[in-house]
């Protein structure tokens, strides 16, 4: 299961959903605590009115210049520039978002595939894109102040109070909280600590309600806008139909070449042996015998190629008594320990039943081939309104994506009804291959 694919990567063929949630991490205080998600917004807020700073006073200041000297053509070029950079400025949060937030925003621009210079920055220019990249940076400096504003205050004030009995131990007189509360004694100093605690609880969950916000924000000025998004979805079926029709192009021609190179073959071979077995059934009966016995092996054969075929178009198990059965089949026959869990309770489409199988077969085929691996596992679950089929194995890893393996055609099957099929195979293992295969019950 280890010469298909890059390390970590999706198969090529496959697509990538657009990912725009904010994680929320598990519920409650001790799991929002326990979120990392948490933690790394807290930098992110505290210094995003910095960045909104910096964009705020370039723009404002270059762009203006620019425009005034656009009528002695000397400002053309640097508003051209100005335009790259506020471009590349938005391309920077949208991958700092990703860090802080765990939203992958993708880039949302018009591709163009003309050379010239100048057509290309007129493309640039009436890209609304760019110009909701400058929207939002020049919003980022008053949102990044409420949000600075915010976070310090609840953050030092949880500092204040938790540390207030410290502070007095110490020796530091009066430890002033703020303007109107002083903390002057031990005693007064105690119930700090409770209070900055509940502030504490309240500084997380205030900095997850506006890590949610600013979310939402940057994915709507930032993102492709709707039509984009249709755009882009279009796109997809476009290509997933596509491949779905070159995958099944490539599977007829293999059925064809395995009927004209094996079957056919052996049943030709069968009705030579049969035509001389009858020429020799009164002057030769023993070579006639030898013969009829011959092509009896024969038939068996081409009998026992046809079954073998007939598997790997549509095994009948899996017809009649569904992906478990199917499943433990191919994991019975597997040359190495298979562990197997199948948690769906109804069963799915044909379509998303076959898909499955074919990605379970076909990987439990190439970790025999190129894993050198001691035991895999099988897990084919229910999430929401997917099939969730993942195959994971002790192997060295390692794998490369070439056109035509495998693990390509597999994601050609998986695109055929808009399904995602990725891998994970760093050097050295594990190889891990995963598909959600959409479908209604």
């Amino acid at each position: 299961m280890t010469a298909e694919t890059a390390p970590g990567a999706p198969v090529p063929t496959a697509r990538t959903p657009l990912r725009r949630r904010v994680p929320l991490g598990p519920n409650g205080p001790l799991g929002t605590l326990l979120d990392p998600m948490t933690w790394r917004a807290v930098p992110y807020l505290l210094g995003s009115m910095f960045y909104g700073l910096l964009c705020f006073a370039v723009l404002a200041s270059v762009i203006p210049f620019s425009l005034t000297l656009v009528v002695l053509w000397i400002g053309a070029p640097l508003l051209v520039v100005t335009m790259v950079a506020w471009r590349g400025a938005a391309m920077l949060e949208r991958r700092m978002l990703r860090l802080a937030f765990g939203i992958t925003i993708p880039d949302p621009y018009r591709v163009s595939a003309d050379v010239n210079p100048l057509v290309r920055w007129k493309g640039m220019a009436v890209d609304p894109a760019t110009w909701k990249d400058l929207l939002y940076l020049l919003l980022l400096l008053p949102i990044g102040l409420g949000e600075f504003v915010v976070s310090a205050a609840l953050w030092l004030l949880t500092l204040g109070l938790v540390t207030a009995p410290l502070l007095v131990l110490s020796g530091a007189g009066p430890v002033k909280i703020t303007d109107g509360l002083a903390v002057d004694g031990l005693l007064m100093a105690l119930p700090c600590v409770p209070a900055g605690l509940g502030v504490f609880v309240v500084a997380m969950y205030a900095t997850r309600g506006m890590a949610w916000l600013h979310a939402r924000f940057a994915a709507a000025l930032l993102g492709p806008g709707k039509k984009g998004l249709l755009i882009a979805r279009a796109a997809q079926l476009r290509a997933s139909r596509a491949r779905g029709v070159d995958a099944a192009e490539a599977e007829r021609r293999r059925i064809e070449r395995d009927l004209h190179d094996g079957a056919q073959q052996r049943l030709l071979s069968v009705a030579m042996d049969l035509g001389r077995a009858q020429a020799k059934m009164e002057s030769d009966p023993e070579t006639a015998k030898r013969l009829l016995a011959q092509a009896h092996a024969g038939t068996k054969a081409a009998i026992a190629e046809l079954r073998d075929l007939a598997r790997g178009i549509h095994p009948a198990i899996l017809t009649d008594r569904g992906l478990d059965a199917a499943l433990s089949s191919l994991a019975a026959r597997a040359p190495v320990r298979v562990s197997l869990s199948v948690e769906i309770s109804h069963r799915p489409p044909a379509a998303v039943e076959s898909i499955a199988y074919f990605i379970v077969a076909e990987s439990l085929a190439n970790m025999a081939k190129h894993a050198a691996a001691t035991e895999a596992s099988v897990r084919v679950n229910r999430h929401g309104q997917r099939v969730v089929v993942e195959v994971r194995d002790n192997g060295v890893g390692g794998a490369m994506p070439h056109s035509g393996g495998g693990l390509a055609g597999l994601a050609d099957r998986a695109a055929t009804i808009d399904g995602v099929l990725t891998v994970d195979s760093p050097p050295g293992g594990p190889t891990v291959i995963r598909a959600e295969l959409p479908c209604e019950w």
